[in-house]
């Protein structure tokens, strides 16, 4: 909230506590905690939560907490707070309505650590959710993982720069040569002090911080790395806005990006020209004569060079740098990937997961993890029922096991029924955030699943003693995004299961151990 914009009064405490899980936020259990025994605990999502330790940081230098509605729809329409201060991005949090009616808030991260503690003096709802306003304090002083004690507080970081001119620089991926040529000229056209505010964003934020530091060594005596947690907000333009409020914050007198950036707290100042020129060397253009001039390779070249596990040109990055980008982006043969199957009860998704599991384990090198849905049901959904709700939870929590398979460069193979679009969608957003994703659609007639049916599912679910069941009583929603569609009553397993190797080879996903 702007600290000129609070207001409210704040309604009557409560003596329990609802800790809200973190993956399935519609689940509650009660507990106790010393620290605010009187208010309840909300984790929010991971989003939130960088702007939750941005405010903390004193990086958003306009805001000391959560935006009211007044402020919101203000920042929203016009791009300034209520009190007419320029400000880029609404900082909200939303939350159940449940949690909005308590004057005061603790929020934890995603591993159940508290961090901070909303006064919530001015809630309020738009059409779809209810919001916390109102001032954001720490719960504790104290920054136990690595990547928050690289990042100290706005104002002690403005205090260590020296006098003068700094330029500050927000990159996102790792700084090639060229981009390094460009930083070390602005800044000596400055005479200034180079502060990198590298992004904490996407699965591996830490291989962008190394891979910064690493850019230290090429840029002049001085330069300063503090990572922080800024991620998009679904705008770029709104975002680069954003970014040059932070490095404001953090100390930047300059910022180098776009100068068609308005009402920025910053002077920017536009990348210069570079050009590779003889030995390879990245120096501003004007000093590199046309005829001389080497290409440098392009966004699509450098994916290919990744993606392929080609070695990265010398010229385009340092060693340590170029180690990092590979960590960033593994060769597509060492990625992990999900295949998630989708389709009736007795479509063929179990024995085709089964057969897929098996081939892989043939022709890759990745462990292969096998999530089925009547097995996972017995295991890590223990206790969830078949009403539309257990049904999304139940995709939902495959799915992030999925991506910390996926993250972690195995593959996973999952066969739920999954009859909704949008927990599908769900899967394929977490999984595409860490790795690669594909959705095969098994699509056997209804009446060929109902022949197979050995259990006797359907005939019960026909007769109604099976209620809330996928094609009879309850609905099968078609994808309609489908990388692969299969129908198991025209082709024969081995069949099927080539058909999906074969999708997975021509993405460059798979290949035998023969070929390297």
């Amino acid at each position: 909230m702007a600290r000129s914009r609070q207001r409210g009064s704040p309604a009557g405490a409560v003596s329990k506590m609802v800790v809200w899980s973190i993956v399935e936020r519609r689940e509650v259990c009660v507990r106790t905690n010393a620290a605010e025994s009187d208010c309840p605990v909300w984790v929010p999502e991971p989003a939130e939560l960088s702007d939750v330790e941005l405010l903390l940081d004193g990086a958003f230098p306009a805001l000391d907490g959560f935006l009211g509605a007044e402020d919101a729809e203000s920042v929203r329409t016009a791009g300034r707070l209520a009190d007419g201060s320029p400000w880029p991005v609404p900082i909200t949090l939303r939350v159940p309505d449940e949690i909005a009616a308590h004057p005061r808030v603790e929020l934890r991260d995603q591993e159940g650590a508290p961090l901070a503690v909303v006064e919530n003096i001015a809630p309020w709802r738009d059409e779809r959710y209810a919001h916390l306003a109102g001032p954001v304090r720490a719960v504790t002083a104290e920054r136990s993982r690595l990547l928050r004690m690289l990042r100290p507080p706005a104002d002690v970081v403005r205090a260590g720069l020296p006098p003068g001119p700094v330029l500050g620089v927000v990159p996102d991926e790792p700084l090639d040569r060229a981009r390094l040529a460009q930083i070390r000229h602005a800044a000596g056209e400055l005479g200034a002090t180079v502060l990198l505010l590298p992004r904490l964003t996407g699965p591996r934020p830490e291989t962008l911080v190394r891979a910064t530091f690493a850019a230290q060594a090429e840029l002049p005596e001085g330069t300063a790395v503090v990572p922080v947690p800024l991620t998009s907000h679904g705008d770029g333009k709104q975002d680069d806005l954003l970014a040059a409020h932070v490095a404001a914050a953090y100390g930047a007198t300059h910022l180098l990006g776009d100068r068609s950036m308005e009402h920025v707290p910053v002077t920017v100042v536009e990348p210069p020209e570079v050009a590779r020129g003889a030995g390879d060397r990245w120096l501003p253009a004007a000093l590199v004569p046309a005829g001389e001039r080497r290409p440098g390779l392009s966004d699509d070249e450098l994916q290919q060079l990744l993606d392929s596990g080609t070695p990265l040109p010398e010229w385009f990055a340092t060693a340590p740098i170029a180690e990092e980008w590979a960590r960033l982006r593994p060769p597509l043969h060492e990625r992990g990937f999900t295949v998630l199957f989708t389709g009736l009860s007795g479509a063929g998704k179990s024995t085709l997961a089964s057969a897929l599991r098996d081939e892989l384990a043939r022709l890759d090198r990745r462990q292969v993890t096998l999530l089925d849905g009547d097995v996972v049901r017995r295991s890590l959904c223990a206790g969830l029922g078949f009403s539309p709700e257990d049904r999304s939870r139940n995709v939902r929590r495959i799915g992030w096991v999925a991506a910390e398979i996926t993250r972690h460069g195995g593959a996973a193979i999952c066969a739920p029924i999954a009859p909704y679009a949008a927990d599908r969608d769900d899967v394929r957003r977490r999984v595409r955030e860490v790795g690669e994703f594909a959705l095969v659609h098994v699509a056997t007639p209804l009446d060929e699943c109902e022949r197979r049916d050995r259990k006797g599912l359907y005939a019960r679910a026909r007769e109604g003693s099976l209620p809330e069941f996928t094609g009879v009583s309850a609905p099968y929603e078609e994808p309609e995004d489908a990388d692969l569609v299969l129908d198991t009553s025209r082709m024969s397993v081995s069949e099927a299961v080539a058909e999906v190797v074969a999708l997975l080879g021509a993405r460059g996903w798979v290949r035998s151990w023969t070929s390297g």
